[in-house]
């Protein structure tokens, strides 16, 4: 049901759920994740059909492209003003908003917050379990370095991460769980 509804939701914007995944993946993900690989990494799709989605949300002007400063064989992505207003209109679907903020509608009043960490705690039983990349939040990277002063250090990268940052995805994230 979710699936059909959001198939008529981008039906006007002539574009497909996989495109609104790609793009609802370049919101949340980090500096580090923002390339082509990635999402194609974090859809699990062929890089052919990543690619021709990326394509159409650049063409579109959901996406802007630039190259890496230091590698200009890297690409990064990032969502356009259009992107977000895109991704604000219509994610979630209105089915699941309307469900999860309906107490009626809801058999046992159920604590949003509760479901989210139950989900969050089956997917991430089914990566360990397959032996798949988390994607997870920096926060809960076992690369995560907190510093005195507030601000976090990537002990992968070496590199400062704002508090912004550390609540966004990456490709590189490891659980700091132990496994």
């Amino acid at each position: 049901m979710l699936r059909n509804e959001v198939r008529a939701d981008l039906a006007p914007y002539g574009l497909q759920p996989i495109h609104l995944e790609a793009l609802y993946y370049l919101s949340i993900c980090n500096r580090f994740s923002d390339t082509p690989k990635a999402v194609t990494e974090y859809l699990g799709l062929t890089k052919g059909t990543v690619s021709q989605s990326l394509k159409v949300l650049e063409t579109k002007g959901y996406i802007d492209k630039q190259a890496d400063s230091v590698d200009k064989r890297v690409t990064h992505l990032t969502v356009s003003s259009l992107g977000k207003k895109l991704i604000a209109d219509i994610f979630p679907p209105s089915l699941m908003h309307k469900t999860i903020n309906s107490g009626q509608n809801n058999q046992a009043n159920m604590d949003v917050l509760a479901l989210q960490q139950q989900l969050q705690y089956l997917l991430r039983s089914i990566q360990k379990e397959n032996h798949l990349q988390t994607f997870g939040v920096c926060s809960t990277c076992r690369y995560n370095r907190p510093l005195a002063d507030g601000a976090h250090l990537c002990g992968l990268t070496n590199l400062a991460l704002s508090t912004q940052e550390i609540e966004l995805i990456c490709i590189e994230h490891i659980d700091s769980e132990p496994q």
